[in-house]
């Protein structure tokens, strides 16, 4: 776009881009101020005084405009001009660099997102943070709510609801009081008509719109909100409150489903950015997903270690790197040894085990060839108590997944081979 500017900053000449972005008439933009606030992008004021600080050189700046709801961003070259008739004037050209510019943001942002969701405390709402970002990359006051799937239950759970006031509004639905805890049987609703919802379908962003607003609606907001509320008080909820369209979207990863986001626009509102969210709701689901994966390997560890600490025989861990991780206290208590007093798999074999004729079979360099075999039981071994005692034992060392072993030690025996 490109607007000639007299030495006074009155239009001259405009080109018909300008014209087609301005939506009006060359004739009611030659002669006009641009001070005169109906002049797209050249009358905003950090535009202005951009263009009144153009002396004798070029100057080269991006700017933003509004433009209704939405940001367009320019690149604006301001060029000291000498007319014909030698009078002096400036020449502003605007080139639209929205997409680019829009990008770059977005870009920045899931990059952003993406290493904050890595750290992100395990104790921390992973959830509230997901409405956070989203209230972020709202055209206006945000009105969203998140939904938690409760695998247990096989139910959503009100989660999130911002912003403040919206929440308090929500109560209408519900007599007055909160929304949280009230659950949505998901296989039994969504997943039948008029939604048929699948993990499949739920992964991009869609978008709902509702009556009065508009003439159709292909899933009624009583039917949005699971049949919880009466249909009457439904139909007063979104009128009272201005919703006219809702983006819904899945908090999906694989083959799971952990909640479900909704964001409630006015009628004439757009997201123009509902694809940023969708990918941002994509790193939000995979860091669910992981941490729900840390939480049951926990929980997998921790009933791995009540397993061992409890088992009624002798029992030694060690990792891959062949360091002992764990003594239950039947071992302790048999042969008097604790965790710190054996550090590596080989100071066991080396150390405790009893050499030369207490063990016939066990031959020195026996301790570096001890396969590890679940199918393999040792020959009776003389085991050195920390106090000196001896007492024979059998040996069966069977492998973990992650490359470490659990040695259990068989004692009072009546093995036939």
């Amino acid at each position: 776009m490109i607007i000639i500017l007299d030495e006074n900053l009155n239009v001259v000449q405009v080109n018909e881009q300008y014209i087609r972005y301005s939506n009006t008439s060359k004739d009611d933009i030659i002669g006009r101020h641009i001070s005169e606030d109906s002049l797209p992008i050249i009358s905003s004021p950090d535009t202005i005084k951009i263009i009144e600080s153009t002396k004798n050189e070029q100057i080269i700046s991006d700017v933003c405009y509004h433009k209704g709801i939405f940001q367009h961003f320019f690149k604006m070259e301001v060029i000291p001009t000498l007319f014909e008739e030698g009078m002096k004037g400036l020449t502003v050209v605007l080139e639209d660099i929205s997409e680019k510019t829009k990008y770059v943001r977005d870009m920045e942002l899931l990059t952003k997102t993406a290493m904050e969701l890595v750290e992100l405390a395990p104790n921390a709402d992973i959830f509230q943070y997901i409405a956070d970002t989203i209230s972020s990359l709202l055209p206006s006051t945000p009105r969203c709510w998140v939904l938690s799937y409760d695998e247990k239950n096989n139910g959503l759970f009100m989660k999130i609801i911002e912003d403040k006031n919206f929440r308090e509004n929500t109560k209408e639905l519900n007599n007055g009081e909160e929304l949280f805890g009230l659950q949505i049987p998901i296989k039994e609703y969504f997943s039948k008509s008029p939604f048929n919802w699948s993990l499949g379908s739920l992964k991009p962003m869609t978008e709902l719109h509702f009556k009065p607003f508009f003439s159709e609606e292909s899933i009624p907001f009583y039917d949005l909100c699971g049949g919880l509320f009466p249909r009457e008080v439904c139909k007063q909820f979104i009128e009272n409150n201005n919703i006219g369209k809702i983006w819904v979207a899945g908090l999906v990863w694989q083959n799971n489903l952990h909640g479900i986001v909704g964001i409630c626009l006015r009628p004439d509102e757009e997201l123009e950015n509902h694809k940023i969210i969708e990918s941002f709701l994509r790193q939000a689901s995979i860091a669910i997903s992981r941490r729900i994966t840390e939480e049951r390997m926990k929980m997998s560890d921790i009933r791995f270690q009540e397993a061992i600490r409890f088992c009624d025989l002798p029992v030694l861990v060690t990792n891959n790197q062949g360091c002992v991780t764990m003594i239950n206290p039947k071992f302790s208590d048999l042969f008097g040894y604790c965790q710190k007093d054996i550090q590596t798999w080989k100071e066991f074999l080396g150390k405790i085990i009893c050499k030369g004729s207490e063990n016939p079979e066990w031959k020195d360099d026996d301790s570096d060839n001890f396969e590890v075999n679940e199918d393999y039981y040792s020959p009776v071994i003389s085991i050195q108590c920390k106090n000196n005692a001896k007492k024979n034992v059998i040996l069966k060392s069977v492998p973990i997944s992650d490359g470490g072993k659990i040695l259990f030690c068989l004692h009072n025996f009546n093995i036939t081979y």
